[in-house]
C-alpha cells in the first residue's frame, strides 16, 4: 500500500511546467513569424484594391461614353428621322423608351430636323426641377417635347405619359420657343460619319448640367442626340470609394472638374459672363491637386504621396482618351491610414487571438494536470449529475487506483443505462403515430435484448385475440402483411400457451417457430422466445411482444429485468396511443356524422359535405407535389393534414342552424307552406260574391242578359288576375316594374272577413296582431298586403354589431324575416327576399361562430379560418369577413375553389343540372377574372389534371367532355 502511495505523487506540477514552457514558445515564435508576413501583405493587399478600383471605374466611365455613342447612332438609323408630324414621330416613342430604359445614364433622348423642328422623350423621374418647370400631372413617367411649324407657325408643345405609355395630358406652350439649329449639338452637318461630344452645359429644359452626344442622321437631313447628365457620372464614380474620404474627381484637358465625390461640381462665371466648370486648384487644391502635379501616380500605377498637412495619401492617375471627346483624367486618392485600417485590424486581431489562445492554453494546461489528479471529486460530479438527470456527458475517469477504476466503470454503466431507459421512455412517450410507436418498441427492445427477430402483438377489440402489427429480422421493423394469422388466447399457439403460463423464457424447436412465426424466416436451429405481455394501468392485456434469441444469448437476470422495465413502459404508451387513436375515431365519425345530417337534411346539398373534403384534399396534394413556381416551398405537416382534413368536412356545419324550408323555398310566399293557397281561397271569395251579386240582381228584376255578360267579365278578370299573381309566385321571370305596378292595383281590390284573425293562432303571431288594433267585424281587407305582422323582427341574440368579436362585415337586414305578401311578390329574381338570402348565407356565420367555440388544440386551431373562409373572395368582396388574399391560407384558398366546383357539378340538387367540365371550367374561369378565386390555385387546378381526377370519381359520363385548359392558362 505504501508502494502504491509512493507512486500517487502529486505530478500535476511538473505536468504544468511543462505544458507553460512549451506554449509560451510556441506562441512568441508564431506571432513574430505572423506578424512579419502580415505587414508584407498588407501593403500587397491595399495596392491592389487601389488598382482595382481605379481601373473599375475607368471602364465604367468609357461604358457611359460608349453607351451614349451606341444610342445616338442606333438613333441616327431610326426611321424618326424621316418623320414629318409629331403624330409620325410619336410612332417611335416606344422604341425611344426603351433605350432609355435600358440607357439609365441617359436623361434625354431628341431630334432637331433642318426644317426647325424638334422633338424629345425625356425620363421625368420624379425631378424636382422637371416638375416645377413643367408642372406634369400625375403618374408621369415620361415627358415629350415638340417643335412643329404647322402652316408655317410654330408649335411648343409638351406630352406627359405614364409608364405604360398612356397619354395623361397634351399642352401647348406659346412661350416655348426653341430651334434645335442653333445649338451647338446641331453643328454635325457635312460630318457623317463623326460623333460630337459636347463641353459640359446647361440643359436649356431642365436647367441642369451635363454633356450631349450627338451625330447626323443617316439622311443628313436631322441631328440626333442624347443627353448625359454629369450627376450620372458622378453617380457612377461614387460607386468606387472604397473608404469614406476617397477623393476621386474627373479632370478635363484644363483640369477642370467634371464630377467628383462631393457632387456635381456647380459652375462658376468668369471674368467674362460665361458658365465655367471649376478649375481643381480651387476644388481640391491640398490632395487631388498634389497628386495630379507629381510625376508619380500616373498611367495606372498607384504611389503614395503627401497632401498639404504631410498626411500619406495613396493616389492614382488615370488618363482617359475616347473619339470625339477632349482628353479626361481620373484622379483618385485614399488616405492611407483609412486604407490600411482594415488590414492593420485583421492583423491586430490576429496577435489578439494568439495572445488569447496562448492564455487559454496555459490555463488549460494547468486544468487538466490538476483534473487528473482529483478522480474521486471527478466521480462526485458524476453521481450529482445522475442526481439531477443530467445523462448528456459520456463518464471519462482514469486512475492507477483499481478501486476508483472499478467504481468509474460500474457508475459509468449504471449511468448508461438509466439514460437509454428515460430516452426510450421519452422518445415512446412523444411517438403519435400508433404504427411507428409500435414499430419503435420492436426495434429497441430488439437491440436491448439482442434478439435475431420478433414480432409485436395488439390485442383484439373484444380482447380475445392477438394480431400481428410490426415484425422485424435482422433489420429494421415493418408492418405486418397478409401472412400474419388471428392468435386466440385460448389456443396452443407458442405466444397464447407462454401467456398463460405466465413463462417468460420457452424453447423453440425450428419447426414450432416457422409454424407460429409465419411472418419470419425459417429457423434452422432452436430459439429462445422472449414473451413480454404489455399491460395498461389497469393490468388488462393490450399487446404482447414475442423476440426470438440465440441460445447462446439467453439475457441475464439483470438484461431481462431490464427490458421487463422498459416493456411496461412501452405498455403505457401503447395503452396511451390506443386511446388517442380511438378518440380520433371517434371524433371522425361524429365529424362525419355531422355532415352526413347536413347533407341529408335538405336534398339541395346532396352529398357536398362528403365530396367537398375530397377535392380540397386532391388540390392540397398536388400542391405538395410541386418542385417550382408558387407553391414550391408548400408543404403540410401531419398536424396540418388533420387540420385540413376536419376543417373541409366541417366547413358547412352552420347549415343546420338554416330553417329547411328557407333552403327549400320553391315559390315566393311559400314558408312552411305555400300561401299562395290564401290568396286563392280569396279571389274564390270574391267570384262567391260577384255569383250573388249576379243572384240578387237577377232577383230584384234586372236585366238578365246584360248581367250575365257583366258576371262573365268579372269572372275572366279575376281569373286572370289570379293567373297572374300564381306566376308572379313561381319566380321564374324578371319582376319587370309594369309587372309590379299591376300586382299593387291586384291588391287594391277588398275582400270581406267576418271572422276575427286573433282566435285560435299561437302566441307569437297574437303578439305581432297585437302591433295594430283590431278593426270591427265585417272588415273589408285588401286582396293583397304587406301587414305589421308580416313582419318578424330580428331578436337581440340575432343582432350583429360593426365591431363583433369575428370581425363579420356584412349588411344585416332590418327584419328577421318579412312575409309580406306584396313584398315577396315583387322580389325581382328568384323566390328569395332579401331577409332569406341573409339567412341562407348566415350559414357561414353560425359555421365560424360554433367552430370558434369548440375547444380545438394547438395544432388544429386554424380549424375556424379554413372551413370559414370559402365565400370569401380575393378582391375582398366577398363574406363573412370581407378577406383579401393574403389574408386567407392557401388552404382556406384551395377549399373555396372546391366549393364552387363541386356545387357547379353536383347532379344531386333539384333545383338545377349539374354543370359539364367545360361549363364549370368556364364560369370559373370568369371568376378568376374578377378576382373571386385564386388565379394561382386555378392554375394547379389545372395543370395537375384534378378537375379531371374528380370527374372519373364524383361526376357522371355525359357530363365529362373536353377541354382546352390551355385557354384558361395564364400567359
Amino acid at each position: 500500500m505504501s508502494q502504491a502511495r509512493a507512486t500517487q505523487v502529486p505530478f500535476y506540477i511538473h505536468i504544468s511546467y511543462l505544458f507553460v514552457g512549451l506554449l509560451l514558445s510556441f506562441a512568441l515564435l508564431s506571432s513574430w513569424q505572423q506578424y512579419q508576413t502580415t505587414t508584407r501583405m498588407l501593403k500587397q493587399t491595399a495596392d491592389q484594391q487601389f488598382r482595382l478600383a481605379v481601373e473599375s471605374a475607368t471602364e465604367e466611365i468609357r461604358e457611359i461614353y460608349h453607351s451614349g455613342a451606341r444610342s445616338s447612332e442606333l438613333m441616327a438609323q431610326h426611321e424618326l428621322m424621316r418623320a414629318r408630324t409629331l403624330d409620325e414621330r410619336l410612332q417611335a416613342l416606344p422604341y425611344l423608351v426603351a433605350s432609355l430604359r435600358h440607357n439609365p445614364i441617359l436623361t434625354a433622348q431628341y431630334i432637331g430636323y433642318d426644317t426647325g423642328d424638334f422633338f424629345m422623350v425625356r425620363t421625368y423621374g420624379q425631378n424636382k426641377v422637371l416638375q416645377q418647370r413643367f408642372q406634369p400631372p400625375v403618374g408621369t413617367e415620361w415627358i415629350v417635347q415638340s417643335i412643329t411649324y404647322p402652316q408655317g407657325q410654330l408649335r411648343g408643345e409638351y406630352l406627359f405619359f405614364d409608364q405604360d405609355l398612356h397619354l395623361l395630358e397634351q399642352r401647348v406652350d406659346e412661350r416655348y420657343r426653341f430651334d434645335p439649329r442653333l445649338r451647338d449639338w446641331y453643328q454635325v452637318q457635312g460630318q457623317p460619319q463623326t460623333l460630337k461630344v459636347t463641353a459640359p452645359y446647361f440643359f436649356a429644359s431642365s436647367g441642369q448640367t451635363g454633356i450631349t452626344f450627338s451625330r447626323l442622321a443617316a439622311n443628313h437631313k436631322a441631328v440626333v442626340g442624347s443627353d448625359v447628365r454629369l450627376e450620372r457620372i458622378n453617380t457612377f464614380l461614387l460607386r468606387h470609394k472604397i473608404t469614406p474620404d476617397t477623393r476621386l474627381a474627373l479632370l478635363d484637358s484644363q483640369q477642370r472638374v467634371l464630377a467628383s465625390q462631393k457632387g456635381v461640381p456647380e459652375l462658376t462665371r468668369g471674368g467674362d459672363g460665361q458658365w465655367r466648370l471649376p478649375e481643381l486648384s480651387h476644388y481640391d487644391p491640398n490632395v487631388l491637386l498634389n497628386l495630379v502635379g507629381q510625376q508619380t501616380g500616373h498611367a495606372g500605377s498607384a504611389s503614395t504621396f503627401a497632401n498639404g498637412q504631410g498626411e500619406q495619401w495613396e493616389g492614382m492617375v488615370q488618363p482617359l482618351r475616347l473619339p470625339g471627346m477632349p482628353a479626361m483624367t481620373l484622379a483618385m486618392a485614399t488616405p492611407h491610414a483609412e486604407l490600411m485600417a482594415e488590414a492593420v485590424n485583421e492583423r491586430n486581431r490576429g496577435i489578439l487571438v494568439s495572445l488569447g489562445l496562448l492564455v487559454f492554453g496555459v490555463l488549460m494546461a494547468i486544468w487538466l494536470s490538476h483534473k487528473a489528479s482529483r478522480p474521486i471529486n471527478a466521480l462526485s460530479d458524476e453521481v450529482q449529475k445522475i442526481e439531477q438527470f443530467q445523462f448528456d456527458e459520456p463518464l471519462h475517469v482514469r486512475s492507477n487506483i483499481r478501486e476508483i477504476a472499478r467504481l468509474a466503470d460500474g457508475l459509468g454503466s449504471m449511468k448508461q443505462t438509466i439514460h437509454r431507459f428515460m430516452s426510450l421512455s421519452q422518445a415512446l412517450a412523444s411517438e403519435r403515430n400508433f404504427g411507428q410507436l409500435l414499430a419503435r418498441i420492436l426495434n429497441e427492445l430488439g437491440a436491448v435484448s439482442l434478439a435475431e427477430g420478433g414480432v409485436i402483438f395488439i390485442t383484439s377489440a373484444d380482447g380475445q385475440a392477438l394480431e400481428a402489427a410490426q415484425y422485424f429480422w435482422q433489420g429494421p421493423a415493418q408492418p405486418a402483411d397478409e401472412r400474419a394469422q388471428l392468435i386466440a388466447l385460448a389456443s396452443e399457439h407458442a405466444v397464447a400457451s407462454a401467456l398463460r403460463e405466465g413463462e417468460t423464457l420457452r424453447r423453440l424447436s425450428p419447426a414450432q417457430f416457422t409454424q407460429d412465426f409465419p411472418l419470419l424466416p425459417a429457423a434452422e436451429r432452436e430459439l429462445t422466445q422472449l414473451t413480454l405481455p404489455l399491460r395498461n394501468r389497469d393490468g388488462a392485456l393490450v399487446g404482447v411482444l414475442a423476440l426470438a434469441l440465440d441460445e447462446a444469448k439467453r439475457p441475464s437476470a439483470e438484461l431481462l429485468a431490464f427490458v421487463e422495465t422498459i416493456a411496461a413502459t412501452a405498455a403505457v404508451a401503447v395503452d396511451t396511443q390506443r386511446l388517442i387513436n380511438e378518440q380520433k375515431t371517434l371524433l371522425e365519425a361524429f365529424i362525419q356524422l355531422i355532415a352526413g345530417a347536413i347533407d341529408a337534411k335538405s336534398p339541395y346539398t346532396g352529398g357536398h359535405c362528403q365530396r367537398v373534403p375530397e377535392l380540397t384534399k386532391m388540390l392540397a396534394r398536388a400542391a405538395e407535389r410541386q418542385t417550382q413556381g408558387p407553391f414550391a416551398g408548400f408543404s403540410l405537416s401531419e398536424a396540418q393534414w388533420e387540420e385540413l382534413h376536419i376543417a373541409a368536412w366541417l366547413h358547412d356545419c352552420g347549415k343546420v342552424t338554416t330553417p329547411e324550408y328557407v333552403v327549400d323555398k320553391a315559390t315566393k310566399l311559400e314558408t312552411l307552406y305555400d300561401r299562395i293557397h290564401e290568396v286563392r281561397m280569396r279571389f274564390e271569395v270574391l267570384k262567391r260574391d260577384a255569383e250573388l251579386a249576379y243572384w240578387q240582381a237577377v232577383a230584384a228584376g234586372g236585366d238578365v242578359p246584360a248581367l250575365q255578360t257583366e258576371l262573365a267579365a268579372q269572372l275572366a278578370a279575376l281569373d286572370d288576375d289570379f293567373a297572374f299573381v300564381a306566376t308572379c309566385n313561381e319566380g321564374g321571370e324578371f319582376m319587370a316594374p309594369e309587372k309590379i305596378t299591376r300586382l299593387q292595383q291586384i291588391a287594391q281590390r277588398t275582400w270581406r272577413r267576418t271572422l276575427s284573425d286573433r282566435i285560435g293562432i299561437a302566441h307569437e303571431e297574437k303578439q305581432r296582431k297585437a302591433r295594430s288594433p283590431e278593426p270591427a267585424l265585417p272588415v273589408l281587407e285588401p286582396l293583397l298586403a304587406d301587414r305589421p305582422e308580416h313582419l318578424i323582427e330580428r331578436s337581440a341574440r340575432e343582432q350583429l354589431a360593426a365591431d363583433n368579436p369575428w370581425g363579420f362585415k356584412v349588411n344585416v337586414p332590418e327584419a328577421l324575416y318579412n312575409r309580406g305578401e306584396l313584398y315577396n311578390l315583387s322580389v325581382a329574381r328568384g323566390t328569395l327576399s332579401a331577409e332569406e338570402r341573409y339567412k341562407i348565407n348566415e350559414h357561414i356565420i353560425q359555421t365560424i361562430i360554433m367552430l370558434e367555440k369548440l375547444p380545438f388544440p394547438r395544432h388544429l386551431r386554424q380549424v375556424p379560418e379554413i372551413a370559414g373562409g370559402h365565400h370569401e373572395k380575393m378582391d375582398g368582396s366577398g363574406y363573412p369577413k370581407r378577406l383579401r388574399r393574403e389574408e386567407m391560407s392557401v388552404p382556406a384558398r384551395m377549399m373555396a375553389i372546391a366549393d364552387i366546383f363541386e356545387a357547379l357539378t353536383a347532379v344531386d340538387r333539384p333545383y338545377k343540372k349539374g354543370k359539364t367540365l367545360s361549363e364549370a371550367l368556364k364560369i370559373m374561369s370568369f371568376m378568376v377574372k374578377d378576382q373571386h378565386i385564386d388565379a394561382e390555385l386555378f392554375a394547379l387546378f389545372l395543370q395537375e389534371g384534378i378537375y379531371r381526377q374528380y370527374a372519373e370519381r364524383f361526376m357522371q359520363a355525359e357530363q365529362i367532355d373536353e377541354v382546352d385548359i390551355q385557354q384558361y392558362m395564364p400567359a
